[in-house]
């Protein structure tokens, strides 16, 4: 068994597909079990954020693996896989837990440093603990990420300079309106993104009113930050008293539309309006920017000054010295883990060379007491336990390095050879081909390979590396 992550995200994949694979809670819980009724993933944990979706999956060969976790993405987004194919990435063992390591700690995010992606991993992890999907496997590099993250945050001094996507979004309103300390503000959305940017608000001075499908969690949130509720029906009287609408609903559609936009506007007396959609897929029209007096703030923008400025995030400086403490914290917990996993795939050798080492001394010593009846209780048991240290002290040498170079890079490979002296013969059920063997195999793919980079036969469940990305 190896671990696969593959998935987009904003570093590969435009906001609108980021929209069209977009995966709302009933929407995971389906993929999760979609996931482990296919014929080559036994565990799988499903991440998706507003500016990623990626699947985390204990696979038993990389080729099929590969191509079922492709076939589960592109289902959810009503595509092919051969049109999926040029956003995904695909990461494999090391890299693919160094990767949710890096998810985790905040590095890979749209606005580097940003705290909550590491919520939303520990609500994916919650989730697939909750539907099977998860065993010995995940578990513990779940584990060890949600705890990369907290010492990266706890450690290092990347949460001064990575602001939360809200924080962002609300600065670029600031450069347009100016402060926002007694602005009116419509929030639409009361769950986590909702609460975030209500709170985030409401720090800034800002007169807040929340509105949500469910106006009892609207109000809920509105008492906890000092401000007011309004229902969804009252959307246009609100928008034309606000000063800026901030929107993140898990809505599958759109929540504000051209025309609920165009009927506040004659009421405003051309104040300007601000429109920040945080969703994913988005809540707001795309022709509301269109509207005169109107600004929109979305994901798509935030995705685009990232990408006028490679290298940089989105949000003010990230000291050098930060972002390299976190990455060092990263590297760290994954070099521990990486040598825990090694080390528990060469057990099941050292176990078995044991076992059969046992069953050889005990054949022997029937086969001494059948040609040596007469051999007395003291002597027999004397030569046993010479035998038994003998054997022992053979054995010795051999497990403990197997177990020590297996923290190293191609450390299972000791075991292998361990396996095919000694005729172990474990694991050799049909093709058992691992991530590793398909690498090697396939002269080395990178991590992080795009899709694009692979010829896909999804007859056979074949892949291969092919032309560059």
């Amino acid at each position: 068994m190896s671990l696969l992550a593959v998935g987009i995200s904003h570093q590969t994949a435009p906001v609108a597909l980021l929209e069209q694979v977009s995966m709302t809670g009933d929407d995971r819980v389906k993929a999760l079990h979609e996931l482990v009724d296919s014929d080559h993933v036994s565990e799988a944990m499903v991440l998706a954020t507003c500016n990623r979706i990626e699947v985390f999956a204990e696979v038993d060969r990389f080729h099929g693996g590969v191509t079922d976790v492709s076939r589960v993405l592109a289902r959810h987004a009503g595509t092919t896989v051969e049109e999926l194919a040029p956003y995904v990435t695909v990461y494999y063992e090391d890299q693919a837990i160094g990767h949710l390591c890096t998810v985790a700690a905040g590095l890979d995010s749209m606005v580097v440093g940003e705290t909550q992606v590491l919520g939303q991993l520990r609500a994916a992890y919650a989730l697939a603990q909750e539907e099977g999907t998860v065993g010995r496997e995940l578990h513990p590099i779940a584990q060890r990420a949600l705890r990369v993250g907290k010492r990266v945050h706890a450690e290092t001094g990347i949460d001064r300079a990575g602001a939360s996507l809200v924080s962002v979004a609300l600065d670029r309103v600031t450069s347009i309106l100016g402060e926002l300390a007694g602005r009116p503000v419509l929030v639409v959305g009361a769950g986590s993104m909702g609460a975030l940017a209500a709170t985030t608000l409401a720090r800034r001075g800002a007169a807040v009113t929340i509105s949500s499908r469910t106006p009892a969690s609207a109000a809920r949130l509105a008492e906890t930050i000092g401000g007011h509720q309004a229902d969804l029906d009252r959307l246009p009287q609100e928008l034309a008293a606000a000063d800026v609408l901030v929107t993140c609903t898990g809505a599958p559609g759109t929540v504000v539309g051209t025309e609920v936009v165009a009927t506040a506007l004659p009421q405003r007396a051309g104040r300007p309006l601000v429109v920040v959609d945080l969703a994913l897929p988005r809540d707001v029209d795309p022709a509301v920017a269109g509207l005169p007096g109107v600004h929109v703030v979305d994901l798509a923008m935030l995705q685009g000054e990232r990408a006028a400025h490679p290298g940089e995030p989105v949000a003010g400086s990230v000291a050098a010295d930060d972002v390299a403490a976190a990455h060092a914290l990263v590297e760290l917990e994954t070099s521990l883990l990486r040598a825990e996993r090694q080390a528990a795939a060469v057990a099941p050798t050292v176990s078995a060379l044991r076992s059969q080492a046992a069953e050889v001394v005990d054949a022997e010593l029937l086969r001494l007491s059948t040609r040596l009846p007469d051999l007395d209780a003291r002597a027999r048991n004397e030569i046993a336990r010479t035998v038994r240290r003998v054997v022992d002290k053979l054995l010795h040498e051999p497990t403990v390095r197997v177990k020590e170079l297996a923290s190293a890079p191609g450390g299972t490979d000791y075991a292998d050879a361990l396996r095919a002296l000694f005729g172990l013969g474990i694991g050799v059920e049909g093709d058992t081909t691992t991530l590793s063997d398909a690498v090697a195999l396939d002269s080395g793919l990178p991590a992080g390979t795009r899709l694009s980079a692979l010829d896909l036969r999804i007859g056979d469940a074949d892949v291969r590396p092919g032309g560059a990305a």
